[in-house]
């Protein structure tokens, strides 16, 4: 009959494992065996007697009387004769001591953990000079195939000493505490029979030497897998979220893992208030297997029902949360829908702290289902901001931009937005009225005035405009994949318009134009200012025409198609295509800022602000009704720099539609630091085979990959 030998391990490594008892240094030591309490003390023959015969026989009271049946003398009186005289001379006092010495006597010894060993022994010569450190070698052995010799070595504290150290018992600390290292190495992946023994030796010319031996033992798998846990619907929900199953090698990470699975599908799936309890793995070294236990209390399954909000500072109520969310009452419960409700009040830039948590009402609900409410905690931020951008370009020169904003001047999410823009080429100023989750989850209603002049080598324009739209558009929080905006505005603009090219003669007009642009978009991209693989598209149109007089139609429409193709973890290459139109009018009829322009940081580099085109006599570009862009450059980057290189080309065209002729090319290099709101971008190139009156190189700086 064979006993079988078992112990349990409740908690596996980074909770347990990584946190169980290291092992007692281990040191060999010979021992004598006991006596054998059954036997009879035998003296052996090296023994020496305590007393001699003859001294046994001296120190025996003599008998005084030659009767033997006179009495003997008392024990008080044998006693007083063994014991030496005491003399009658009055004794002498000790020396009084100092007070000052009895007082410092008196004082309390120094704590064992405050008494500090010095490094080395100090030269009598000069005891402030620093000692020479102490070298020593680290050998390390018995890891095998085990594969965490690495990683072992990545977390030695001996190894981190780079083999130096102060004194030698810095250097046995080390010791004892990589030989813990290795123990829980080893109990994190299923070597519970592992021992590590740490040992210093010292070589003839007094250099240490650390040794790691470690022996690792057989590797323990899981046997049996049981849950504890109530019914689920479906059933096996439980069983089905652990990914652990019989023959796998008990390792700390992938069971921990597993569980923290259990605890994120169970409230996917309806059960907001599950509990993963404590694990139990009873190991059995005669068949090297763990059987696992896991308790699991699943609570009850819910449904949700309504929002609560609570705090002292309110940025707005429950009932704005309900229009935020994305689930419906008496939906099942599903913590990916309360975790999105999260997310979308935090984009919302309103809170300076908020918390979504499910709150049990003990009321039913359909299907078996007990109702959920969701609890907000919110505490409302600063809702006022400022901000700022600035650029320069060639043609297009210095340009800043900054923007007041109070998100919420008009509760909920209603805000007010002042901006002003300063240039060389550019000054303006704008109010904006915007509203976001407007009646709807991502919908912003938007509408506002500008009044704006611009003065550039193809036009001047003094422009005062006022619009109005719905957009749903992507934010560095939720990236969306559809994107679309739609809405109206109404230009009324005083230009400078060149009447015949060949002369180069102007004159002023104003134009009163209206337009309904619509716009959709759609991102596969990975990031929104930093992208590294998908692509993006996006489709513009805007019927627009002359509301002075008869009423003149024409069509503004653009496409532009971008891709990112990573080639290795600091390799993009990016490319990018833009077609673009004007159907239904002259050029003439068409107002100089209302026409298609190419060339600068966002379009051809290489080339300034709207240089390419046709140009009037003067060399001035006057603007076209179609153009084609390409480019493509490769993005390199190493830590939070980068640098680019790239070739971009494109033609604007006095037909409606792009010819793909008489191509104008540029190139460049360019630096990038990336931060945390996306990277930071200088561009230099130049044109080539230049024509005259074109620069010679042309320099971008901007926030934002240049697309």
């Amino acid at each position: 009959m064979t006993t079988r030998q078992a112990y349990h391990v409740r908690r596996i490594l980074v909770a347990a494992l990584m946190t169980a008892s290291s092992l007692p240094l281990m040191a060999q030591a010979q021992s004598t065996p006991a006596p054998s309490p059954n036997l009879p003390y035998e003296a052996t023959q090296d023994e020496e007697p305590i007393l001699t015969d003859d001294q046994f026989e001296a120190r025996l009271p003599k008998v005084e009387s030659a009767n033997p049946n006179a009495p003997l003398p008392s024990i008080d009186s044998w006693i007083d004769q063994q014991m030496p005289q005491q003399s009658t001379a009055p004794a002498e006092l000790p020396p009084a001591t100092d007070p000052a010495e009895e007082q410092e006597l008196a004082q309390p010894l120094p704590p064992l953990g405050s008494v500090t060993v010095p490094a080395n022994v100090a030269s009598s010569a000069d005891p402030n000079a620093k000692q020479p450190d102490i070298r020593y070698a680290t050998s390390i052995e018995g890891f095998g195939k085990t594969g965490l010799e690495d990683e072992f070595r990545a977390a030695s504290a001996l190894m981190d000493g780079k083999g130096k150290a102060e004194t030698a018992a810095m250097v046995q600390a080390r010791a004892q505490e990589d030989e813990k290292l290795a123990t829980r190495l080893f109990y994190s992946e299923g070597y519970y029979d592992a021992t590590a023994l740490a040992s210093l030796d010292q070589a003839g010319d007094g250099t240490l030497k650390a040794v790691i031996s470690v022996t690792p033992g057989k590797r323990y798998k899981i046997g049996d897998i049981v849950i504890t846990a109530g019914p689920t619907v479906p059933p096996g929900l439980v069983r089905d979220s652990l990914p652990l199953k019989t023959g796998d090698y008990i390792v700390a990470t992938l069971v921990e893992g597993a569980e923290a699975n259990v605890a994120l599908k169970l409230p996917e799936n309806g059960y907001p208030f599950a509990n993963v309890g404590q694990r139990d793995i009873l190991l059995d070294p005669a068949t090297v297997t763990g059987d696992y236990t896991l308790p699991v209390e699943t609570g009850p399954r819910g449904t949700f029902r309504k929002i609560t909000t609570s705090g002292d500072k309110q940025a707005f109520g429950a009932d704005h949360m309900e229009v935020i969310k994305r689930y419906k009452p008496g939906e099942l419960y599903d913590s990916r829908k309360v975790d999105d409700l999260r997310k979308a009040l935090v984009a919302t830039s309103l809170f300076s702290s908020v918390s979504v948590e499910p709150v049990r009402t003990g009321e039913a609900g359909p299907d078996g289902t007990e109702y959920v409410d969701l609890a907000v905690e919110q505490d409302a931020g600063p809702p006022r901001t400022l901000a700022g951008e600035a650029g320069y370009g060639t043609g297009q020169g210095f340009r800043a931009e900054a923007t007041w904003t109070h998100r919420n001047f008009f509760p909920p999410e209603g805000a007010l937005i002042g901006g002003v823009i300063a240039g060389t080429q550019e000054q303006g100023v704008s109010g904006t009225f915007r509203r976001s989750n407007a009646g709807k989850r991502d919908r912003t209603f938007q509408a506002g005035a500008t009044l704006n002049h611009q003065k550039y080598d193809a036009y001047e324009a003094f422009t005062a405009g006022l619009n109005i739209g719905w957009a749903r558009q992507s934010t560095p929080i939720f990236q969306k994949r559809w994107t679309y905006s739609y809405g109206a505005e109404i230009l009324l603009t005083n230009e400078q318009v060149v009447i015949d090219p060949a002369t180069a003669d102007k004159t002023r007009r104003t134009y009163f134009i209206g337009g309904l642009p619509v716009q959709i978009g759609y991102d596969r991209s990975n990031d929104l200012l930093n992208p590294t693989k998908g692509f993006r598209a996006n489709l513009r149109a805007e019927p627009e025409g002359s509301l002075q007089g008869s009423f003149s139609p024409y069509l503004r429409a653009s496409f532009d198609l971008t891709g990112y193709y990573p080639v290795s973890d600091s390799l993009v290459i990016a490319g990018r295509a833009k077609v673009g139109t004007i159907t239904g009018v002259s050029r003439a009829d068409v107002a100089p800022s209302r026409r298609i322009y190419a060339g600068g940081g966002g379009s051809v580099r290489g080339f300034g602000y709207q240089e390419l085109g046709p140009k009037d006599a003067n060399n001035d570009p006057i603007g076209g009704r179609s153009v084609n862009e390409f480019a493509v450059e490769g993005r390199y980057r190493f830590g939070n720099y980068g640098v680019v290189a790239f070739v971009d080309a494109g033609q604007v065209y006095e037909s409606s539609m792009p010819e793909f002729s008489d191509m104008r090319y540029g190139v460049g290099l360019g630096g990038r630091f990336y931060t945390n709101f996306g990277p930071f971008r200088a561009d230099i190139a130049m044109p080539i085979n230049r024509q005259p009156g074109e620069s010679k190189f042309a320099l971008y700086i901007g926030i934002g990959q240049a697309f």
